[in-house]
Formats: structure tokens, C-alpha cells, sequence
């Protein structure tokens, strides 16, 4: 092992000498038979090896190695192998702690099952510690006369949700933001982006928009976008999000889902140093009027009739009242891909935003002096989430338009001075293989959060090792969730791409395929918990979430759709989805909205699009089964060229294909509905 270390380590000479004799002086130490002294070694390299200041350019290879050395002998009838432990600090201050501390409880667990057996107490202390601003208070937390699937939360009560996100002092720095090509960082306070809100819900009112009204997104993360989120929201409308980098046909479908009377959206956008045009997406869409916001601060394109520029929209107005709503008034429609072609339109209420708040507050502990940077959207859930994670806990955020998976990413994380790095795994997969992130100052990280897709232990690893090994949150759930059923805390020790707890206010359960627990099987989420959907713009909630569902202790489960499987030790490991929906690049898509587009092309008689994870884990491959057309004989290498094209103009450009497959049929059921798992499992043994 000495030798291999040495190879990986890159270093030679005296320094390699010392290296190895400091490595193999902490390595003798230990009894690695012993799970405990495996820990306790793990936290001595870490601490006087890893950490030292002259090994600070000591190759991944070498940590990874030594890693693994450390926990060879782990067995598995034992808990994962945890790299990060909290410490004291983490045990005595962090929001878990006081919480327990306040309400006398001395261990974690039994204060998650208080949260969940004790439904109106919980939320009326997720309320009271989130600072939550109503205009006339609820009458109680819950009515529950309807049954768990069709709850009412605060039911009398009158709110605007944004008024809770400006309780911080008004000099505070609410959001630190740059662009690509940019070595300066900017800032707004909590005063100038409050003002800015208002200025938009005044235009909003000015032009006769309404209580309501819904009105669309479609740009990158910046200040101006947060603005406009909230500013929609304070004046009593609803935003509807899209993702920048959907192709028109998807815009399109977005807003006739949603109805909406106006749309705000930028001319383009810099990533990678090429243009990523916007506003032209967004002109084929068959849009309703649009406020354009031009990159360079000239617009360099014709604007339709209709059509007007951010200058000439904002109101000069800089007060406005908030609009008081109903706690169930929708905030902000949000999508997602269901297995039609029609993705599933998700109203966020009042309420919603306080199960995000709240799982930020809990989960992430996140705090007033922390900053949160996430790479991501309005049009994903975790851009709105961002929002009130940062501003209803009074933090701030920062936000970077451009490319995430270079260097100058890094840099704005550093300089920005980042407490809370949020990540999907795909690019956390990327800065590793370009080391693009490597030989920055990443001390001030607190902890890492990462959702969207399952992730790989040897990336992860990676990742915590940027930061001095600092923990990464796990955070897996929904837009249908408003945050998350299954994550991490500071409370507990973190191993690798595992979980080790269900949300604060949330418990679950696993069951087969005949509906007995199992300790790997589907989740089923058990309600009602604040943050759960209760409508849908185009679809029956109930019969999506409930319909069939078996029942706990006389109570309906909820489905969710991933595959959960319980380790030892309490962790859990995530792997993906049971249904036909499948996760790209933190995406979720549909595998008939995949199909669809791809029918299109004339050589193709059938295709059926699965995802199979890989053997070392890590996020899913998509691979595309086809049948030809009157049995012509394909090239796939040009059929992967096609298919690609085809996606990335109808769909999204993010979801990259992995494999073509031809067959000469799709299995199918008696019913004649193909069996995707069956292609799955075919490919996984023949290909994988």
C-alpha cells in the first residue's frame, strides 16, 4: 500500500520520504480490524496529514487511496464508512441542537419522531423559529377533516410570503453576484433588492396585471430574476418557472399550461463564452407580451410588437404593501416531467416555502452569517428554494451567470466567501475530471448539499476533500415535495452518497412489489406534512399521489417513486427511480416525452428510452433502444448524432444520450405497455 501511495502521491525525493513516514506513522497506530479505530484513524489522517498545509497539493489519488486503505476491512453488516463526524460545536450550537435542547430531547432520532407523531406542534415550531410574517394569524396548524391527502394548512390565516424573507437588517448583503468573463462581484442589500421587488409589483399593478395572474420566467439565476420572483409573488400573482435551456416546444407547453399574461426573460446569456440566445427561444414559443432584460445592457435584437424592454417596464414606485393571500394561494407554478408528454404542473402555496425554510433551517443549518450558492434555475425547484433557504433564515446567496464547471466558478465561490455549496453530482463529476476546482481557498465552506441525481462515493469523496473534508448534506425529494423526504444533518456523522435520516416533519417507508416493508423497495411517503402537494394545474393530485396506494395504520400512504434501500446503521442509499421517469443531469424528463421526439425520425419504426445506472454508481446513463424502421439496417453511431440533435431542439440540450441500441422488438406486457425494466436489466448484464 506504502508503494501505491507513493506512485499517487506525485511527489519524489525528501518530500516523498517524509510524506510516506508520516503516512505510515499514523497507519501503525490503528487496529483497522476494529470499526471504531478504522474511524479514529480516518480522523488523524485527516486531521494531521490531509489537512497540513504541506501536503496541501497532494494528489486525489493519494486521499482515495488512503481512504480506501482505512476501510478495507469494513464489513458490510456495518455502518458505511464515514469520512466527516460532527463536532462539539456541531452537537451544542448548530439549529438541530437548540431546537432538542429547547424541548428537552437528547437524541436526534427521538426528536425526528416527535416532528412527524406530533403534527401541529412541530409546525407551529418550524413557524414560530422561522420568523414567519402574517397579516392575520391562523386559527391552527392544520385541518385534517378532509383526510391526510387533502389537508389544510393554517386554515384562516392571511400571509404574503415574501414578507417573511425581509426581516434581516436592511444593510445586509443579500445577494453577492458575477457573470462569466467578470473578475468583480457585486452585491445588493436586503434595502435594494426589497426595493427592487417592489418596483416590480408596482409595474405589475400599473399594467393592469391582477391577484393571480400568472406570470412566466425563462432566465438564468440573477438579481434581477430573484426581484422579479418576488415581486410577482408580493403583488398577489403567481410565477411561473422555466428553465433557460428548454427548446421552444417546451416553453410553449409551459406557458399554455399555466396560462400566463406575461413572460420576463433576458436576450441571451454567456456560458462557456458563447451566446445562449433566449429571448429568441422564447419568441417562437407563441408567447403573451415579454419584458426583455438585455446582457449587455442594449438590447441587439428587434423586440416583437408586444414587447418591452426592463428599462421601460419598472416602475419608479420603490413602497408597495404586499398583497395579503390565503396560505393555499398559489405562489409559483413549477414542473415536473411525469411519464406522458405533458410535464406536471405543481402550484408552491404560502405554505410551501416554509417546508423549504425549514428543511434549510433544520437540515442544512443554515444560519444568518451563512452564504448559499447553488448552480441552478428559477426553473428547478431548488432556484425558489435557494430563495427562501437564504432570505427567510436571513442569509445571503450568491449567484454566478455562466459556466459552473470551470475555474472561474470556483473562484467566485471563493471570493464570494461561500458557507454553503450546493451541487449536483454530474458536475461535481466534472471538476474532477477536468480538476478545474483544484488549488483554491475553499476554508470557508461549511458544508456541501447535493440533490438532483444519485451520486458516486468516489465523487463525493472528491468533493469533501476540496474543502478540507467538510460534510455533504444529501438532499433528495420534489418539486411535489417543496424540499425534501430523506437527507443528512450536522448532527450526524457523513459517509459518502448516503442519507441518514428522513426530513425533519417527514417519515417514509419501503415496501415490494406486493406491498410488504422491505428494508430496499419503493418509497412511499407517510402524510401529511406541509410542503406535500394538494393540487395540480393538469392533473388529479390524488389519484397521482394516492389513488391505490396502501394505507398504514388505516392512513394513505403517498407515492413517491424512488428506490430506497436501508443500511446498516440507519444510513440509507437512493437509487433512483421505480417509475418511467428518469433523472439527466438533475433533470427529470419522461421517458414518452424522450420517445416522442425520437419517433420523428424516419428510419425509426419504435424506440424505448431507459436509464441504467452504472456499475461504480454515480448518475444514470440514458440509452435508447431502437427498432428500425422495415428492418433497415442503422448505423448507431449517426442514429446517437440524430437522436441528440433532436433533443437538444425539442427538449433540452443538458441530456446527453449514453448508447443506441437496435433490437428487433420491445418486450411488452399483455396489455401492449412496453417493459422498460426488462431493457433495463438486458442492458445492465449485456452492456454495462
Amino acid at each position: 500500500m506504502i508503494t501505491s501511495l507513493g506512485e499517487a502521491s506525485g511527489y519524489s525525493g525528501k518530500r516523498l520520504e517524509n510524506f510516506l513516514q508520516a503516512a505510515n506513522f499514523i497507519l501503525k497506530k490503528y487496529n483497522r480490524e476494529d470499526s471504531k479505530e478504522q474511524e479514529l484513524m480516518w480522523q488523524d489522517i485527516r486531521k494531521n496529514l490531509l489537512s497540513q498545509k504541506e501536503y496541501s497539493d497532494l494528489s486525489f489519488d493519494a486521499h482515495r487511496l488512503l481512504f480506501e486503505f482505512v476501510y478495507e476491512k469494513r464489513g458490510s453488516d456495518q455502518s458505511p464508512a464515514p469520512v466527516w463526524f460532527p463536532s462539539k460545536e456541531n452537537l451544542e450550537k448548530s439549529n438541530l441542537a437548540t431546537a432538542m435542547r429547547d424541548l428537552c430531547f437528547h437524541n436526534y432520532k427521538d426528536f425526528h419522531k416527535w416532528s412527524v407523531e406530533n403534527v401541529d406542534d412541530f409546525w407551529s415550531l418550524v413557524v414560530k423559529r422561522l420568523g414567519i410574517v402574517f397579516k392575520k394569524p391562523q386559527k391552527k396548524i392544520s385541518d385534517l377533516s378532509n383526510g391526510v391527502e387533502r389537508p389544510v394548512w393554517l386554515p384562516g390565516a392571511e400571509l404574503n410570503i415574501v414578507d417573511s424573507c425581509f426581516k434581516a437588517p436592511k444593510e445586509k448583503v443579500a445577494i453577492y453576484f458575477s457573470r462569466e468573463g467578470s473578475n468583480k462581484i457585486e452585491s445588493w442589500t436586503y434595502s435594494h433588492l426589497e426595493s427592487m421587488t417592489n418596483r416590480v409589483a408596482n409595474s405589475l399593478k400599473e399594467k393592469g396585471y391582477t391577484n393571480g395572474d400568472v406570470i412566466g420566467i425563462d432566465m438564468p439565476m440573477t438579481p434581477e430574476s430573484v426581484a422579479i420572483y418576488l415581486g410577482i409573488i408580493k403583488a398577489g400573482c403567481a410565477a411561473l418557472s422555466i428553465a433557460d435551456c428548454f427548446a421552444p416546444p417546451e416553453i410553449e407547453k409551459r406557458l399554455k399550461i399555466g396560462n400566463a399574461k406575461l413572460i420576463f426573460t433576458v436576450d441571451y446569456y454567456l456560458r462557456e463564452g458563447k451566446k445562449l440566445e433566449i429571448y429568441s427561444k422564447v419568441k417562437e414559443a407563441s408567447p403573451p407580451p415579454a419584458v426583455i432584460i438585455p446582457y449587455s445592457g442594449v438590447l441587439e435584437e428587434k423586440t416583437d410588437v408586444l414587447d418591452m424592454l426592463w428599462q421601460d417596464f419598472l416602475s419608479t414606485k420603490d413602497e408597495f404593501e404586499s398583497v395579503p393571500c390565503k396560505p393555499n394561494d398559489p405562489t409559483n407554478i413549477l414542473f415536473s416531467s411525469g411519464t406522458t408528454g405533458d410535464p406536471k404542473a405543481i402550484p408552491w402555496d404560502h405554505t410551501t416555502p416554509i417546508k423549504a425554510a425549514s428543511d434549510s433551517y433544520f437540515h442544512q443549518d443554515v444560519h444568518p452569517d451563512d452564504i448559499l450558492a447553488w448552480p441552478t434555475n428559477l426553473g428547478w425547484m431548488m432556484g425558489p428554494w435557494l430563495i427562501y433557504a437564504a432570505f427567510v433564515n436571513q442569509a445571503s446567496m450568491a449567484l454566478f451567470t455562466g459556466s459552473y464547471s470551470g475555474k472561474e466558478f470556483g473562484q467566485f465561490v471563493q471570493n464570494s466567501g461561500v458557507t454553503m455549496l450546493g451541487v449536483i453530482p454530474s458536475l461535481v463529476n466534472v471538476w474532477k475530471t477536468r480538476k478545474s476546482i483544484e488549488e483554491l481557498d475553499w476554508s470557508k465552506i461549511k458544508k456541501f448539499s447535493s440533490t438532483g441525481e444519485c451520486s458516486r462515493k468516489e465523487d463525493m469523496l472528491y468533493l469533501m476533500s476540496l474543502a478540507g473534508y467538510k460534510p455533504i448534506i444529501e438532499y433528495c425529494g420534489g418539486t411535489e415535495i417543496g424540499g425534501v423526504y430523506i437527507t443528512g444533518t450536522m448532527m450526524q456523522p457523513c459517509s459518502p452518497s448516503t442519507f441518514t435520516t428522513p426530513a425533519m416533519g417527514v417519515d417514509f417507508l419501503m415496501l415490494d412489489e406486493v406491498g410488504k416493508r422491505t428494508k430496499n423497495g419503493e418509497v412511499f411517503i407517510i402524510p401529511p406534512s406541509i410542503g406535500l402537494s394538494t393540487s395540480m394545474l393538469n392533473r388529479n393530485n390524488f389519484k397521482t399521489y394516492y389513488e391505490g396506494c396502501p394505507k398504514e395504520n388505516g392512513f394513505s400512504l403517498r407515492r413517491h417513486g424512488d428506490q430506497v434501500e436501508e443500511l446498516a446503521g440507519n444510513y440509507f442509499l437512493v437509487h433512483g427511480r421505480v417509475d418511467d421517469v428518469m433523472v439527466l443531469g438533475g433533470n427529470k424528463v419522461g421517458s414518452a416525452e424522450v420517445e416522442r421526439i425520437l419517433h420523428s425520425h424516419p428510419d425509426v419504426a419504435e424506440t424505448a428510452a431507459v436509464t441504467v445506472k452504472p456499475n461504480d454508481g454515480g448518475p444514470n446513463n440514458l440509452i435508447i433502444y431502437v427498432v428500425p424502421f422495415n428492418g433497415k439496417a442503422l448505423d448507431t453511431n449517426s442514429l446517437k448524432t440524430d437522436f441528440q440533435k433532436l433533443i437538444k431542439s425539442n427538449i433540452n440540450p443538458l441530456i446527453k444520450i449514453y448508447d443506441v441500441v437496435l433490437t428487433n422488438s420491445l418486450p411488452r406486457t399483455a396489455s401492449n405497455k412496453v417493459m422498460r425494466r426488462l431493457l433495463r436489466d438486458e442492458y445492465q448484464k449485456s452492456y454495462n
